[in-house]
C-alpha cells in the first residue's frame, strides 16, 4: 500500500507535498521533466504593472548556495491573464499565482483580477523579496507586523482564493510575523525567502550583481530556515509551507519532521531540474521504510529531549 502524500493547504488540496518555488519554473521546464507530477508549481511573481527588474548581472554563484538579483522582472497583470496563463494550458498540475505590489491596494487589485482566472488555484503573496523597494518603504513589508496583516488582510477581501503569505527570514522573531499573516486570513505561510546578500570579483572590484546585493538561497541557508519553521510550528494553527536550501530528499524530511506540512524546491532545480520529482518520490520511501501510512504524521515530529 502506498502512502498517504496529500496534504491540504486551506481549501486547497496537494496530490503531494513537493512545488516548486516562485522565479525558479520556466515553460522550457516541462521539456526536461514531467511538471505534473508535481503538487503545484508556483509561478514568477506578477505585479500590477509591467517590471523591468534590476541591470544584469542578475545571477551569481557562492558558496554553498545562488545570488539572485532579478527584481520581480515581469508584464504585469493585464498581459499574464491575457497571455501568459495561455503558455501554461497544457500543464495539470495545480498552478499558485505569486503576487507583490506597492501597497494594499495594489494587493487587493491583484488578488481580485487573478480570483477570475479559473486556472489558478491559489495565490501567495509575496511580502519578502529582498531586491525591490516597496514604494516609499525601505524595509520589506514581511518586517513589519501591522503592514503584513493589512497587507494580507486587504488580498483576504478581494479573493476566496486560498492565500499562501511568503515571509522574509529577516526579523527578530518570525513568529510574530507569522502570526500576523494569520490573524489577517491567510491559510498558510512560507517560510522563508531569501537573505539578503551579496559577493565580490577581486579581479575587478566591483560586486558581482548589478544591484550590488542580491537574494541568497541554496544549501547555506537550510539551518536557518530550519529553524524558523520549528520557531513558528508551534505557535501557528495554519500550514508552514518549509523553502531554503531544499536540495535531496532527506533536506524536504527535515523541514517535514520541525513543522512543514509542505515544501518548495528552488536553487536545486538550476542543477538539477528533475529534484523534486526525485524528492516526491524519496518522500514515498521513506514513508514506506518507516511505516508511516500518511505523510501529516511526520509533520512536527522531530523528537526533541536526551538524546
Amino acid at each position: 500500500m502506498r502512502p498517504n502524500l496529500t496534504v491540504n493547504i486551506g481549501k486547497l488540496k496537494l496530490k503531494n507535498p513537493v512545488m516548486v518555488a516562485s522565479g525558479t519554473f520556466g515553460t522550457g521546464y516541462g521539456e526536461l521533466v514531467d511538471i505534473n507530477l508535481l503538487g503545484a508549481v508556483v509561478l514568477k511573481t506578477i505585479t500590477l504593472k509591467a517590471r523591468h527588474g534590476n541591470p544584469p548581472p542578475r545571477i551569481a554563484e557562492t558558496s554553498s548556495g545562488m545570488l539572485n538579483s532579478i527584481g520581480l522582472e515581469n508584464k504585469g497583470v493585464e498581459d499574464f491573464i491575457k497571455n501568459g496563463i495561455q503558455k501554461l494550458k497544457d500543464i495539470k498540475a495545480l498552478l499558485i499565482a505569486s503576487i507583490a505590489g506597492d501597497d494594499e491596494n495594489e494587493y487587493g487589485t491583484l488578488a481580485k483580477r487573478l480570483n477570475r482566472v479559473g486556472r489558478i488555484a491559489a495565490l501567495e503573496i509575496n511580502l519578502s523579496c529582498p531586491n525591490v523597494k516597496h514604494g516609499a518603504r525601505e524595509s520589506l513589508i514581511a518586517q513589519d507586523e501591522k503592514a503584513t496583516y493589512s497587507i494580507v488582510r486587504a488580498a483576504r477581501r478581494a479573493t476566496r482564493l486560498p492565500l499562501i503569505a511568503k515571509l522574509s527570514p529577516n526579523v527578530t522573531d518570525i513568529s510574530k510575523i507569522a502570526i500576523a499573516a494569520q490573524r489577517a486570513g491567510a491559510d498558510a505561510v512560507l517560510l522563508v525567502n531569501t537573505f539578503p546578500a551579496m559577493a565580490v570579483d577581486v579581479d575587478t572590484k566591483k560586486p558581482k550583481l548589478g544591484n550590488i546585493t542580491g537574494g541568497l538561497s541554496g544549501p547555506a541557508i537550510k539551518p536557518i530556515a530550519l529553524k524558523m519553521v520549528w520557531d513558528a510550528y508551534n505557535k501557528l494553527d495554519i500550514p508552514i509551507i518549509g523553502c531554503g536550501g531544499i536540495m535531496d530528499t532527506n533536506d524536504a524530511v527535515e523541514f517535514i519532521l520541525c513543522g512543514a506540512s509542505a515544501v518548495q524546491v528552488g536553487t536545486a532545480t538550476f542543477v538539477n531540474p528533475n529534484a523534486p520529482a526525485e524528492i516526491i518520490k524519496g518522500i514515498n520511501k521513506y514513508c514506506a521504510k518507516n511505516g508511516i501510512n500518511d505523510m501529516n504524521e511526520l509533520v512536527g515530529s522531530m523528537k526533541v529531549g536526551a538524546l
